[in-house]
């Protein structure tokens, strides 16, 4: 069976029971899940091996008083055992095509400059590389950050 790719609804939150190694950071918690989930401006492209979660793209969108709906993609993540089959280019177009259809005008996401593997993925769906700086605010002096 081949490999599908799609953007869950809040239904199949289930699925995220049966997760292969290091597409999350961590263990998968119930209750972000279904905080996760709740929440309709956030969303998750997963490619999946039968029932099992092989990779993930996450994303969430905003609206701000002047500008139209954005998607800042979170994160994109394959097992490894999957990768270079295509499963994250499929998972962010898959989640950006969702983005469109909500009236999102744009997708953005952050990396860093030595993830050369992001940055050819994100650059081979048209995006276009800023320079820019990145600061982290730690709101709790104890964060899981996956880093």
């Amino acid at each position: 069976m081949p490999t599908a790719v799609r953007v869950l609804i809040s239904s199949e939150a289930h699925l995220l029971s049966n997760v292969a190694p290091d597409v999350f950071d961590g263990p998968v918690n119930p209750a972000y899940t279904a905080e996760f989930f709740a929440d309709p401006r956030h969303h998750l492209a997963v490619a999946l091996d039968g029932t099992l979660v092989v990779g993930m793209a996450s994303g969430v969108h905003s609206l701000h008083p002047d500008k139209p709906p954005e998607l800042f993609i979170n994160e994109v993540a394959v097992s490894p055992v999957y990768q270079g089959q295509g499963l994250g280019r499929q998972m962010l177009d898959a989640l950006m095509e969702h983005a469109k259809g909500l009236g999102c005008v744009a997708a953005w996401v952050l990396t860093e400059e030595e993830n050369t593997v992001a940055r050819k993925l994100y650059a081979s769906a048209g995006g276009l590389e800023e320079g820019v700086r990145i600061f982290v605010m730690l709101l709790e002096e104890e964060v899981v950050t996956g880093r």
